[in-house]
């Protein structure tokens, strides 16, 4: 059976258990689920960092304000997908299309069955990726002899945070574990999907735009040279197709903006963050566990930051493609009143489509290099601080 969705089945049950994917009964309860769960963690967070602001463990602390971060991110992910519920199903109904329109046409669903593919790949790795990140941050705390009774140390948690009540028996000790273990996983693989799904939009908006360039090429055949109407319906076609990419661009930009834009600077402190707790943690007797700790949540997070400044980076070059696709046809062929068409899409082609940050800057791997100039000067000064 050939395939007939972009987005795989990973990702949208994790969209499902969200309370993004659009249409589902259970939608306000899964909502209702993240509110709670993600409050509850951030004032637990807040609660600790408040706490042991002045103690000299910097460590723990890094660590803590490393996650607290990351919560944050997936937290204005979540609201900002809830807010834009209409422009996200408007996506989706864009995509369906795509799909019923290159059912007729065996090249159209070569393309845009490859990048289909290709977004499956994608989604798998970096839902096992962080997966995998999620199980090595927590095998130390699962693996270590705690004592519950000692009141005198702190009880070594999957998440650094302050709880408001105690913990007096191994029995409740090992529900809270087990309790933050499935909301790591939940929402670190939700933040990586989430992440993914930019990815696979972008990716079917790159098939989109390989079936309109492939229009392009074809446009001045030898069977349609004499054949005026079906160049007519065929430019008619490209320049809806065209309008039709831009829209659906459009539509990523305004969903992703302010997404980037929370990515932007709360990854640059991050990388920075996490970096320094790699470096400072070389030397110490526990050197093994605080490394494998935090080098995977190091690689995942330049990963995610990497993931933007690419979309955006493949999206302009994309778009500059249709203008030089159209420029190489053989315009020079056809009829003067049948050429003349093909200038609105090279002038159109002319505004490469981006993806922005908050709508101040264009997502770049320019971007991504700023990013990491950034986060490697951070983390000089709190290596001189320390």
């Amino acid at each position: 059976m050939t395939r007939r969705s972009t987005i795989n089945r990973t990702l949208k049950l994790m969209l499902t258990l969200c309370g993004i994917w659009p249409g589902i009964s259970c939608v306000i309860i899964c909502r209702v689920y993240w509110i709670i769960a993600l409050a509850t963690d951030e004032i637990c967070h807040y609660r600790y960092l408040s706490m042991h602001l002045r103690t000299n463990d910097l460590f723990d602390l890094m660590d803590c304000f490393s996650s607290f971060l990351t919560q944050i991110k997936f937290s204005t992910k979540l609201i900002i997908f809830w807010i834009n519920e209409r422009k996200f199903l408007t996506i989706l109904t864009m995509m369906t299309e795509d799909w019923n329109d290159c059912v007729d046409n065996d090249v159209t669903m070569r393309e845009t069955v490859y990048k289909a593919k290709l977004a499956n790949r994608i989604t798998n790795a970096m839902f096992t990726l962080h997966l995998l990140t999620i199980v090595a941050y927590s095998i130390g705390v699962f693996l270590a002899d705690v004592d519950v009774t000692d009141h005198k140390s702190e009880l070594p948690l999957l998440l650094k945070v302050e709880l408001p009540i105690g913990i007096n028996t191994k029995r409740t000790y090992k529900m809270l574990l087990a309790t933050q273990f499935v909301h790591l996983i939940m929402s670190g693989c939700g933040t990586g999907l989430l992440n993914a799904l930019l990815l696979t939009l972008t990716l079917h908006v790159g098939g989109q735009i390989d079936v309109l360039r492939s229009w392009l090429k074809t446009l001045v055949s030898d069977e349609n040279k004499e054949r005026h109407k079906s160049i007519v319906a065929t430019t008619n076609k490209i320049i809806q197709k065209h309008q039709k990419i831009i829209t659906f661009s459009e539509h990523i930009e305004d969903l992703y903006t302010y997404i980037a834009l929370v990515q932007f600077t709360s990854n640059t402190v991050l990388i920075c963050s996490l970096g320094f707790l790699i470096v400072t943690a070389i030397g110490n007797p526990d050197a093994t566990e605080q490394i494998v700790r935090s080098l995977l949540f190091y690689t995942v997070t330049n990963l995610e930051a990497f993931i933007f400044c690419f979309a955006g980076e493949y999206i302009k070059n994309k778009s500059k493609a249709i203008g030089t696709a159209a420029y190489d046809s053989a315009w020079y062929d056809l009829k003067p009143e049948n050429s003349r068409n093909l200038i609105f899409v090279i002038l159109r082609a002319q505004k490469q489509l981006t993806l922005t940050v908050g709508k101040i800057m264009d997502l770049s791997l320019e971007s991504f290099t700023s990013i990491m100039k950034a986060s490697g000067s951070y983390l000089s000064v709190l290596l001189a601080m320390q």
